[in-house]
């Protein structure tokens, strides 16, 4: 009987897939950006099956196989950020403050780098993401007891970097775009009218709409922060994220687009926050001075330098030194990552099959975004169709058996499901219903730099094939 279904799915597939066009072409912005680039060539349908199969495994054969999985693939140091490191290495310059001024520093080369590619006043490089987004609240004014909302929809380090801040996280639920809510912002602050900031995460460089969020923020009193360890490359209306809150924290842990294993910035255009995050990084005694990007207001400085700690969270130069030309690449890898994204989606958007069941939500219109990684989500209506929430597990274990992982944000283990942040529990908030119903069938899939375009298409094959198999066809 198996055989019969695997071979009128088969049959489905292509019948459906001739009913619809087979044009797939990336976004013109992305053609216009590398005109010399050649779109992956479409792949032909399946044919139909005129028969049973012979055996299940002729069945299992019929059907797509990812080309590749390793999917954990991180973006490589470059061979200039290699070589810098050994003599490092060699010469045993790896502190932070080792070299004596900022014009020899590769920590500070980095974040003038960075800070010219986003286009902010001041930087300060420190030892990861989580780090620059905890010395942006303490260096805002965040205090011990203060509450700090964010989104329902993050990954654990954010509340993290709150609770280290000593702040009580308040939840604020998220949408089916996987961004923050702007009406339950609203209503979140008539509940909360004594919270101090909000930490707005741009959660997969995803963004929000900005200009209500900072207009509601600036009428209740509340500092705007910005989550950017996503969103690097991200422009809103032509500004790079981290531009509407007084400062932001970019991550470079080894699955982002910078990547030192373990690193982050903070980045702001406010001279105060800029030097009392440089103090509390650790830039005791006259280190200040081998920052390129601070304020050159030296008594304030060492003023700070006694009322605020060190905390030695400043990134050392070993992590720098392969990291400066990585800032250098950026434009380039991003605009692979979106050749190869818009492609895939343009796909998925335009087989009958996918779409029947599976949604890929669009960025806002005045978002210039940047996509290492597919986020898409099963149709509530497919699911009905499935028989309800068991066809979730089903659709990634028929997704599994052909090679491809994905990450469902709202199994009981992932660091993205805020049910499971004991240390940050939500009951003040409540149980978040929308965003508890949106991640519990939605996913996330990783888009290596290193994967050829034909592997990013196999991508499609499996979402399409898996699709019809859980989830039926279109009549």
């Amino acid at each position: 009987m198996r055989l019969v279904v695997l071979s009128l799915l088969v049959a489905s597939i292509a019948l459906a897939r001739g009913k619809a066009s087979r044009v797939y072409s990336p976004s013109p912005t992305a053609v216009a950006a590398t005109a010399a680039r050649t779109a992956p060539a479409t792949r032909a349908a399946p044919t139909a099956a005129k028969t049973a199969f012979a055996s299940p495994a002729d069945a299992a054969a019929a059907g797509p196989r990812m080309s590749r999985t390793d999917e954990r693939k991180t973006c490589p140091v470059p061979d200039e950020g290699i070589e810098h490191a050994v003599r490092l290495m060699r010469d045993g310059m790896l502190f932070r403050y080792t070299y004596p001024s900022g014009e020899t520093s590769p920590v500070s080369e980095a974040e003038t780098a960075l800070a010219a590619y986003t286009g902010h006043k001041y930087c300060i490089a420190v030892n990861s993401g989580a780090s620059a987004l905890y010395l942006s609240m303490v260096g805002a004014g965040v205090k011990p007891g203060d509450k700090v909302l964010c989104n329902a929809f993050t990954f654990g380090a954010v509340p993290s970097a709150i609770v280290h801040a000593g702040a009580e996280v308040v939840y604020v639920e998220s949408t089916d775009e996987f961004v923050l809510d702007v009406e339950e912002l609203r209503k979140t602050l008539t509940q909360h009218p004594d919270a101090k900031a909000l930490m707005l995460s741009h959660m997969r460089g995803r963004v929000s709409d900005m200009e209500p969020i900072k207009a509601i923020c600036d009428e209740a009193g509340v500092i705007l922060l910005e989550d950017c360890a996503h969103s690097l490359g991200v422009r809103y209306k032509g500004l790079h994220t981290g531009h509407y809150g007084v400062a932001c924290g970019v991550s470079a842990q080894a699955f982002k687009l910078l990547n030192s294993g373990e690193g982050g910035f903070c980045l702001t255009d406010d001279p105060e926050i800029a030097m009392r995050v440089a103090v509390l990084a650790g830039a005791y005694e006259s280190n200040a001075l081998k920052h390129n990007v601070l304020p050159e207001i030296e008594e304030r400085f060492s003023k700070l330098a006694v009322q605020l700690p060190n905390l030695s969270m400043r990134m050392s130069a070993l992590a720098a030194s392969v990291l400066i030309p990585q800032v250098h690449t950026l434009d380039e890898r991003i605009t692979e990552y979106e050749l190869r994204y818009n492609s895939l989606k343009a796909r998925l958007a335009a087989s009958p099959v996918a779409s029947y069941s599976l949604v890929v939500p669009d960025d806002l219109p005045e978002v210039n975004p940047v996509h290492d990684e597919l986020l898409f989500a099963i149709k509530p209506e497919a699911l009905e169709r499935a028989g309800g929430d068991a066809a979730v597990a089903a659709f990634m274990k028929a997704c599994a058996a052909r090679g491809l992982t994905m990450n469902l944000f709202g199994s009981k283990t992932n660091a993205r499901n805020f049910v499971n942040w004991q240390f940050a529990p939500h009951g003040s908030t409540g149980s978040l219903p929308r965003t508890a119903e949106v991640i519990s069938r939605s996913f996330g899939i990783r888009l290596p730099l290193q994967w050829e375009r034909e592997d990013i298409a196999s991508v499609f094959d499996v979402l399409e094939w898996c699709a019809a198999e859980v989830f039926g066809t279109p009549t």
